[in-house]
């Protein structure tokens, strides 16, 4: 980009040059990038809804995402990302309004597809003729691989990182792509119990890139004051 004035280099195309020279020298381009969970869901019916269409925040869950955005107050947050779904976008509202940016949809970190979708969980497992796709919870059986969702998910990092003019990244996501990704850079199987997952809704996963590879270096959750009066049925 050039000055119209004079024909030299702009100071944002300068600044993308700079950038550009540290990322060939092998120097970090972001200071952090942050995994960010959505806030509680209205589910009244408390179904598991995974990718299903006008699953929206409830009103709790729109003071979580706030909380979340307000957390990273006097930081400089230089890009935003989110999944498609309306969870996610609604809870990256707040970090675009907060940080004056206009978030990208990335379909890498999206909630997986699940056999168990649009129904209760507990009372799908009651049932034999669903038996079946709990033949083998290391895969897991009934929805995207693990190794999959780490696949696209580490994907989506690189190249967010990659992107970034410094500053922090923020990708708004799920709770199981969060868990996949932690689980990856601290070099730990994929296959787990879902119910020991630690991504709280609204919970931020920090990660850092040190040499060629990611390493988490922090996790809060901003939201805390708030998780007992939420609902959080997760994923499968």
């Amino acid at each position: 980009m050039s000055d119209p004035a004079d024909g030299r280099p702009s100071a944002s195309g300068r600044f993308r040059h700079d950038v550009e020279e540290q990322r060939r020298l092998g120097q970090v381009p972001a200071d952090r990038l942050h995994l960010v969970r959505h806030g509680e869901v209205h589910n009244p019916t408390r179904v598991l809804y995974g990718r299903l269409p006008d699953f929206h925040l409830s009103d709790l869950g729109q003071r979580m995402a706030e909380a979340a955005a307000a957390s990273f107050d006097g930081r400089e947050v230089t890009a935003l990302y989110s999944s498609p779904l309306e969870r996610t976008q609604e809870s990256a509202a707040p970090w675009a309004s907060r940080f004056g940016l206009e978030p990208t949809i990335e379909n890498r970190v999206i909630e997986p597809a699940n056999s168990f979708e649009g129904s209760n969980v507990r009372r799908q497992l009651r049932n034999p003729q669903k038996w079946a796709l709990l033949v083998n919870p290391w895969l897991p059986s009934w929805g995207e691989p693990f190794a999959s969702i780490s696949k696209r998910m580490m994907s989506a990092i690189s190249d967010a990182w990659d992107l970034s003019e410094g500053g922090d990244v923020v990708i708004v996501s799920h709770q199981l792509p969060i868990w996949m990704a932690a689980r990856t850079v601290a070099g730990q199987r994929l296959a787990h119990d879902p119910r020991r997952r630690r991504c709280t809704l609204s919970s931020i996963t920090s990660l850092e890139k040190r040499g060629d590879r990611f390493v988490e270096v922090d996790y809060q959750e901003p939201a805390r004051d708030l998780l007992a009066q939420s609902i959080d049925l997760g994923a499968v």
